[in-house]
């Protein structure tokens, strides 16, 4: 994580914050954590990635705990029963295999060909002095 484009990835995405007026620079420093993208910024940033995705898993739950105990709206106010369709073991069965697929492209990706979606430059040690020569968007943008 601490490679040249996290590096000026950071830099760049941080810094338009500070176009929100009165607070953009104190609220661009506080998530900094100074006065420049350093190490503390990027291991905040890469835990911020770990962890995301356990806390929308966990509100995702929350969401559908509340959603089975209230029960669904119908706002036309018909009957919904007529044309319903289980949702196991129809769509759960799908949803599975679905999930299987994906998971077994990105093991695939990730085991066999580690390099493929990653920027070269990043595997230069971060360097406030050294702007690389092409920052550009990654290729999922």
């Amino acid at each position: 994580p601490w490679g040249q484009m996290s590096f000026w990835g950071a830099t760049v995405i941080t810094n338009l914050l500070s176009a929100i007026p009165y607070i953009g620079t104190t609220l661009v420093e506080w998530i900094w954590g100074g006065f420049s993208v350093d190490k503390a910024t990027l291991t905040r940033f890469f835990a911020f990635h770990f962890i995301l995705p356990f806390i929308i898993t966990a509100l995702v739950i929350v969401h559908l705990l509340f959603l089975h105990e209230t029960g669904s709206n119908n706002p036309s106010g018909l009957n919904s029963d007529a044309d319903k369709i289980p949702f196991h073991p129809y769509y759960t069965i799908k949803d599975i295999l679905g999930i299987l697929l994906l998971l077994m492209v990105l093991m695939i990706l990730v085991l066999f060909f580690p390099d493929i979606l990653g920027d070269p430059d990043n595997y230069t040690p971060a360097n406030p002095l050294n702007t690389p020569a092409h920052i550009k968007p990654e290729w999922y943008f």
